[in-house]
């Protein structure tokens, strides 16, 4: 957890929405100069903002609507601050909310120094980011589809299809592979629905590879030296990633990455573990397919995961946390993955 510990003349905290937004603003004395609730409009900021844009600092909680804000504050040159949404609750928490107290909250946290930081997405990149998530709640949607397909031909206990429905090519004459006209119907609306996701799914990725060009071609191609990467993973953890210098070591990847296990201890004890939902969960994704895709056709890789699991047991999700490992320092020292160099630090 980071917290925000630079000290300025006047702080802002702001409990946004949609809509509205209620805004709070302090001096370095805490003496209470602002506080009123406002159309969610850059006008209306700027307007309340202005008497105090001397040394002002801005915090808002990390919810969806914080982008407009953060673009704002960077082309009007004040300091912003997200903070991180579940960690202020845990800090925070009271028994009354409103957004009055809310907007306070926020503000003393940012003037006592304990606001918890989330990271502030640059604008650059960050469509693209967003663009990549979207592929996959598409990708999974078009997973839905071919699992229904499967569950109705399951459902009348009728024979296996006799290739992989997965691929366009195998789709011909599936649906007159039901009896009933309604079922039939129903199949074709799933093939339809197929061929259009199908399509725009490889113009998406060809559009995201030629902004990952732009962006940073180098590390595109250094993330695709890991054996099973292809270019759907490189995009997520280079997007995802971003800036591999914001991590100050590689055990905070890891842990932002939710590749480490949390231990819970008091007074001497071990109560367990803790936190396995606190991360980036498409970077998770992504490193948990790699390990998958990384023993899947390479010998060395089914080599590396014998020996973990025969010290280990269970091994995959400790060679997902190695990969992530070596993810970082791919991506710090500019160097191509080497597979000896791996397999000498896999134990």
């Amino acid at each position: 957890m980071r917290f925000y510990t630079n000290q300025h003349r006047h702080y802002c905290g702001i409990d946004l929405h949609t809509k509205t937004m209620y805004v709070c603003i302090l001096d370095r004395d805490g003496q209470v100069l602002v506080h009123k609730n406002l159309p969610s409009n850059p006008a209306a900021f700027l307007e309340v903002v202005a008497p105090y844009r001397d040394d002002l600092v801005v915090a808002v909680e990390c919810i969806f609507t914080w982008y407009w804000l953060a673009d704002l504050c960077a082309a009007e040159g004040i300091a912003f601050v997200l903070g991180h949404a579940l960690y202020m609750k845990a800090i925070h928490g009271g028994k009354a909310k409103n957004d009055r107290i809310d907007a306070l909250k926020i503000v003393m946290l940012l003037r006592s120094g304990i606001l918890p930081q989330a990271y502030v997405y640059p604008t650059g990149m960050r469509a693209t980011r967003d663009l990549l998530r979207r592929r996959l709640h598409l990708v999974r949607k078009r997973g839905q589809l071919l699992a229904h397909i499967q569950m109705t031909n399951q459902q009348y206990n009728l024979p296996a299809f006799a290739k992989r429905i997965a691929y366009p090519s195998n789709r011909e004459g599936v649906a007159n592979h039901f009896e009933d006209r309604v079922v039939r119907k129903t199949i074709a609306v799933d093939l339809a629905l197929l061929d259009r996701y199908d399509s725009l799914l490889v113009d998406l990725e060809s559009h995201l590879v030629r902004q990952a060009k732009q962006h940073d071609p180098q590390a595109f191609q250094l993330l695709r030296s890991i054996s099973g990467v292809g270019k759907v993973l490189a995009l997520t953890i280079l997007y995802e990633i971003h800036d591999v210098h914001r991590f100050d070591r590689v055990q905070q990847i890891a842990s932002y990455a939710r590749l480490v296990k949390c231990a819970k201890e008091s007074a001497g004890k071990n109560h367990g573990t803790s936190a396995a939902k606190k991360g980036n969960v498409h970077l998770k994704w992504a490193l948990s397919e790699v390990a998958v895709l990384f023993v899947r056709h390479n010998e060395p890789g089914k080599e590396l995961l014998a020996r973990l699991e025969t010290r280990h047991g269970k091994a995959l999700s400790i060679l997902a946390h190695k990969l992530g490992r070596a993810a970082y320092y791919i991506l710090l020292r500019s160097k191509a993955f080497e597979i000896e160099r791996f397999a000498a630090t896999v134990n």
